[in-house]
């Protein structure tokens, strides 16, 4: 990737460097601002965590954040090591919340791609260190011990197997020191912040295990006995350590498919001066709106904006999932992140930094992958009274078998402390919602809200309004109609030539749509250009001769009118074009149905899905499309108290409904409907109140959010079924005294990483 980051910040800040992170054009990098009516201002930062290991991690970070002056609201997922602030700048700062996160044993940098890298990096070498160190003692330690276990009577001496033992202590003190410190560490944490954490049975039993082979090594004849479990103590903190090994490469990969929406943005941009052709390379953070940028071949578009001079193909992969590329004329809008294909153009700058379609496709990714979900809530809600009953077990366990064998008493304890850690069961549904959630966006879904995939599994009913959703954002143009007598084809030809070039200058759908369907190339010389809001364009040719194009009334002089008027052509919108006072042509547009729209309902129902079509458009328009998707349940001229009434009532007879819309009129709807989809072209403000936005515009990618929502709630089923049903046999058998502490500890890895794999089979 390159520099998403300025290189100050590619190494990891140490507590002098941190005021950085208060710097106003810094803070554009990781946190996005929004205003109160009250005109008070509040912000929401992104920061990516190290240092955890379990869920009860994410409550204490969220107690340490809750506890800064400032901050209102923080959210940490454990699944993706992220946390989501919201904090009033007013009375606090970044580099103050990440000081509180180190206060409480952890780390965090801002969420931007370089630093949070290097804190990857970091965290993985010495990951690998512990395991390597844990695993070479083992090995080192199950060879001091294999003489014991091989030996018969009398055939090792006493003295020799005391040294054997000495020896195994000697090399299990740097496990305990060194490999096993992220234990220890979350335990202190967690009891710190008198909470119970799934760190503390495991520290108590390391600690049992090793006080206990202690005292039998150093006094055979003492209260501990003779037997020693150094083996079992090393090769347990091998297997956990390789399976948080395993769920941290996982998760990392997370992180990097995040950070990938963030690798084509450039770091600089050629904005033109104004005198002439001279430019002038500044940071893409330096640009505002209405700066002129050019955009030379292979380049990222480095704001959203329209084009203004050249023609090129746009690479939009990254942003919509779309793997073809995107033919851009002259007036066509571009998003950043983008790449530039064919040609040098020259765009104009509408909206940058965290305004554009690129940074909010991040930023809703970065909200979901923060959030925790119900299901997870429910499993940190049972953790706690969990591992209390864990501790009460082992407690009991090891007071019974003082009575029955006091040699085994200990191993006994151990093993309970050890197989009960609930990982699996924490891990079960945020590892499987975050996959799913990452497969979707991948393929140009995101997810804002993680809850709605369980919603939208289960949804039985769906409303879906009609044009931007299930037709094209503009029509498209069907015919042209010439209003005198005598005008030929050629006549025709011309006239959709001088009106397509003269439609290039204004921003109506229909111009856009009128402009889209000249393909000649050719494009007429225009001065004087004006347009009339409601009515139409007019300009003058090259000849001096005067032309308008907009609603008939307009072109025929009679002032203004409304340009999408339908007069003399039915129901279709039409645009009316010719010399000033003289129609000349009328050019018609019909509606398009989305690619794949058909196909993708038709699915819907096969699953037993309801479909309805809920739009504000005209009754006759709505009906006409109804007709042609075969849809029964349909509701044209809908206001927006009207659409949410019809939600109200299909939830009231137990519906689970889903909505799919784009327009503003949409928004109230969206927030009422279970699952909720907008779509990437429509209005800020249904996007925004959409539980998923499907920015590939493709309404077929329903069907793959469903699946996939489906497919992760069977997964985390099936992950639940495995951490009870794993607990419920191997609870016993510890008590029994038929497991002993390796083969818990290896138990418990396996069980945790069988989670986090089932997982990330999602979406493969």
């Amino acid at each position: 990737m390159n520099a998403v980051v300025a290189p100050s910040r590619s190494e990891s800040m140490h507590a002098s460097d941190l005021d950085v992170l208060d710097d106003p054009i810094e803070q554009q990098r990781f946190t996005r601002w929004t205003e109160e009516a009250d005109g008070r201002r509040h912000a929401e930062s992104a920061f990516q965590l190290s240092g955890m290991y379990c869920a009860a991690c994410a409550g204490i970070i969220e107690s340490a954040l809750a506890a800064v002056p400032g901050v209102e609201e923080a959210s940490v997922n454990s699944a993706s090591r992220r946390a989501m602030v919201r904090w009033n700048p007013a009375q606090t700062s970044p580099s103050v919340m990440v000081r509180a996160i180190r206060g409480a044993g952890y780390d965090a940098v801002p969420d931007a791609a370089a630093s949070a890298r290097e804190l990857r990096r970091k965290e993985r070498r010495q990951a690998l260190w512990r395991v390597f160190v844990a695993s070479f003692c083992a090995m080192q330690v199950m060879m001091f011990a294999t003489p014991s276990y091989v030996a018969h009577g009398s055939e090792l001496a006493p003295d020799l197997r005391q040294l054997l033992n000495w020896a195994s202590w000697l090399v299990s003190i740097p496990v305990m020191a060194f490999s096993a410190g992220p234990f220890f560490k979350g335990a202190w944490a967690s009891l710190r912040a008198r909470r119970i954490g799934m760190d503390i049975p495991v520290a108590l039993g390391l600690l049992v295990t090793f006080v206990a082979s202690s005292g039998a090594t150093f006094d055979p004849q003492g209260p501990f006995g003779h037997e020693v479990y150094f083996d079992s103590l090393t090769m347990f903190v091998s297997f956990l350590l390789a399976g948080r090994f395993l769920e941290m490469s996982a998760r990392h990969r997370a992180a990097e498919a995040l950070e990938d929406t963030l690798s084509r943005m450039p770091e600089t941009a050629l904005r033109l001066t104004g005198q002439g052709d001279a430019v002038e390379t500044v940071s893409v953070l330096r640009l505002v709106k209405g700066d002129r940028v050019r955009v030379p071949v292979g380049a990222a578009f480095p704001a959203d904006g329209p084009l203004e001079e050249g023609r090129t193909q746009a690479d939009e992969s990254l942003l919509t999932g779309e793997s073809r590329p995107v033919e851009k004329r002259a007036g066509d809008e571009v998003v950043a992140g983008s790449v530039n294909l064919s040609a040098p153009v020259t765009m104009r700058v509408e909206r940058v930094g965290a305004d554009t379609r690129h940074e909010a496709i991040v930023a809703m990714m970065r909200d979901a992958m923060s959030q925790r979900p119900a299901l997870a809530r429910w499993a940190d809600a049972w953790a706690g009274p969990f591992l209390w009953t864990v501790l009460a077990l082992a407690l009991g366990s090891g007071l019974v078998w003082t009575w029955v064998e006091p040699s085994r008493a200990v191993w006994v304890v151990v093993s309970v402390l050890i197989v009960t850690c609930p990982c699996a069961l924490s891990l079960a549904a945020p590892s499987a919602l975050v996959a799913a959630a990452g497969a979707l966006a991948r393929k140009g879904v995101m997810v804002q809200r993680l809850d709605a995939l369980e919603a939208l599994a289960s949804m039985s009913r769906l409303y879906t309004d009609k044009t931007g959703t299930l037709t094209e954002e503009r029509p498209q143009w069907a015919r042209t109609v010439l209003l005198q007598d005598g005008q030929e084809d050629a006549d025709a030809r011309e006239l959709m030539r001088l009106a397509a070039s003269l439609a290039t200058w204004s921003t109506h759908p229909l111009s856009q749509s009128l402009a889209a369907a000249e393909t000649s190339g050719t494009r007429a010389v225009w001065r004087r250009v004006g347009e009339q809001p409601g009515a139409g364009l007019e300009g003058t040719d090259e000849h001096g001769v005067q032309w308008r194009l907009g609603a008939l009334s307009w072109v025929q002089g009679a002032g203004v009118g409304e340009l999408t008027s339908a007069a003399a052509a039915g129901d279709a919108p039409c645009v009316y074009f010719g010399r000033s006072g003289r129609p000349l042509a009328r050019f018609e547009f019909d509606e398009r149905l989305r690619p794949g729209v058909p196909e993708a309902l038709a699915a819907l129902q096969a699953d037993g899905v309801q479909v309805g079509l809920l739009s504000g458009d005209l009754g006759a328009r709505v009906q006409r499309i109804a007709q042609l998707l075969g849809l029964r349940d349909v509701h044209g001229d809908a206001t927006p108290s009207l659409k949410r009434d019809v939600l109200a009532a299909a939830q009231a007879e137990g519906a689970v409904v889903g909505m799919v819309g784009d327009g503003i009129n949409d928004a109230p709807v969206l927030a009422r409907a279970n699952v909720s989809f907008a779509m990437g072209q429509g209005a800020l403000v249904s996007r925004a109140n959409a539980d998923a936005v499907i920015v590939s515009n493709r309404f077929d990618d329903l069907l793959l959010a469903r699946r996939l929502a489906r497919q992760a709630m069977g997964v985390v089923r099936q992950n639940l079924v495995w951490a009870a049903l794993y607990n419920a046999a191997c609870i016993p058998l510890a008590m029994l005294g038929y497991l002993p502490p390796w083969g818990a500890g290896l138990g418990m890895a396996m069980s945790s990483l069988l989670v986090v794999g089932n997982s990330w089979r999602i979406g493969r």
